[in-house]
């Protein structure tokens, strides 16, 4: 059965908090909703501090979106290990995706509309 992939342009002013410092504000998030899962909001890297991530040599695919790349952000606390995924070269059909950056949210990463 084919995954159902939507992406829409993401309503309003979206942030992600690293440990509590804004690393990232944006009006052009995206937001892809994947079959039966929660949407994830995808930033575009212009508006996010690249400064703040380290690419990883952590890798994953999706036979749907593609190879996903990670990164960790670096925070005043400490490293924030593997908590963004971009798609450098998603697939045709997820292909608005490509130059944004989403992130994993938990204690120490939030992703949050404003």
């Amino acid at each position: 059965m084919a995954q159902k992939i939507t992406i829409r342009p993401a309503t309003g002013t979206w942030v992600i908090r690293a440990a509590g410092a804004v690393i990232g504000e944006s009006n052009d998030a995206l937001e892809l909703t994947e079959s039966d899962y929660p949407p994830v909001i995808y930033f575009p890297r212009g508006d996010i501090a690249m400064a703040f991530l380290d690419p990883t040599d952590q890798t994953s695919s999706c036979p749907f979106k593609g190879t996903a790349s990670y990164f960790t952000i670096v925070a005043k606390s400490g490293p924030i290990k593997n908590a963004g995924w971009s798609y450098e070269a998603p697939k045709p059909d997820v292909a608005a995706i490509k130059d944004h950056i989403a992130f994993y949210t938990n204690e120490k990463v939030t992703v949050e509309q404003v």
